[in-house]
């Protein structure tokens, strides 16, 4: 079964219905999630707006990019110094 994936808005809206006073169990059940994800989704975007959270993930994937970017020059870096170290 393929999983499904919400929205930044889609998830705000699930957890704006938990904090207006619904069970967590009726809106895993009637949202096609687990508890645990809905307690997960609470955790990392509880408190945020939907530009906030959209912000977030911009700046996660920018992250993202900026370690790839720095592991690729280290490792660069690395291979040069090898290379330099052997007796010729």
């Amino acid at each position: 079964m393929k999983r499904q994936r919400f929205t930044e808005e889609q998830i705000i809206g699930v957890l704006r219905e938990h904090e207006a006073g619904a069970k967590a169990a009726d809106l895993a059940r009637k949202h096609g999630i687990s508890e645990a994800t809905l307690y997960n989704w609470k955790a990392r975007y509880g408190g945020l707006d939907v530009s906030e959270a959209r912000r977030l993930k911009a700046l996660e994937d920018e992250n993202g990019k900026l370690k790839r970017l720095l592991a690729d020059a280290v490792l660069d870096a690395s291979a040069l110094r090898e290379l330099l170290a052997k007796k010729w």
